[in-house]
C-alpha cells in the first residue's frame, strides 16, 4: 500500500502510527509508535511526537517541538516553534512515573507560540492564543489571549488571531472576518 503522505528521507517513523493523508514530515522528525496525525498536518524539522499523542487534521507543528504521551491536540492546531508539552507533574531520573501521566487537550484552533511550554494537566480553549515564552500552569479559556511566566490572561482574540477591543456593551469586531463577538463575564461568544 503506497503512503498517502510525505516524510523527508531522514524522519523515522515507527511501525503502528496512523498518518493521514496529505499531511508532510519533515527533515529529523520521529514519529513513534501509536501517535495518530490526522490528515493535511505539517510536521516541522526535528519534531518528536510520542506514543499515543493525538493531531487533528490540519495541524501545523513548527520545529523543534516535543509533543508527549497525553497530549491531543484537535483540528486546525499551531504548535509554535521550540514549544514544549510535559506529561508528568513531578518527573525524577531515578523514579519511573509512567503511570502518573496527567493529560493536556488543545481544542480546535488553539495557538501556542514559539518556545512555550504547557504543563501537564491542563486544557487549552478553543482559538486561545498562548504567547511566545508563556509558561501554562493552569486552564486556559477559548479565545483567551495569555502571556507570561506564570501564563496570565491579558485579553481576547478572535478565531482570526486578532486581539479585540470591547466597546461599553462588550461588543467586538474582528477586523479581518468582520465576525461580532460579545463578551459576558469571563465568556466570549460569536454574535449570531
Amino acid at each position: 500500500m503506497k503512503a498517502t503522505y510525505q516524510a523527508h528521507e531522514t524522519a523515522v517513523i515507527d511501525d503502528g502510527c496512523v498518518i493521514g493523508e496529505g499531511t508532510c514530515i519533515w527533515h529529523f522528525s520521529h514519529l513513534m509508535t501509536g501517535c495518530r496525525i490526522g490528515r493535511s498536518c505539517t510536521i516541522g524539522q526535528n519534531v518528536v511526537v510520542s506514543p499515543g499523542v493525538v493531531l487533528g487534521n490540519g495541524v501545523k507543528v513548527q520545529n523543534n517541538v516535543s509533543v508527549y504521551t497525553g497530549v491531543t491536540c484537535e483540528d486546525d492546531v499551531f504548535l509554535g516553534p521550540g514549544c514544549v508539552f510535559t506529561n508528568v507533574i513531578n518527573p525524577r531520573s531515578a523514579l519511573p512515573r509512567k503511570d502518573q501521566f496527567r493529560p493536556t487537550h488543545v481544542e480546535r484552533g488553539a495557538t501556542i507560540g514559539a518556545n512555550a511550554t504547557i504543563l501537564c494537566g491542563y486544557r487549552i480553549g478553543a482559538y486561545a492564543m498562548v504567547g511566545a515564552g508563556a509558561v501554562v500552569t493552569k486552564d486556559v479559556r477559548p479565545y483567551a489571549l495569555v502571556v507570561g511566566n506564570p501564563a496570565r490572561q491579558t485579553g481576547w482574540v478572535s478565531r482570526y488571531g486578532h486581539r479585540l477591543d470591547f466597546d461599553r456593551e462588550g461588543v467586538a469586531t474582528c477586523p479581518e472576518s468582520g465576525e461580532v463577538y460579545h463578551l459576558h463575564g469571563n465568556e466570549l461568544k460569536i454574535k449570531s
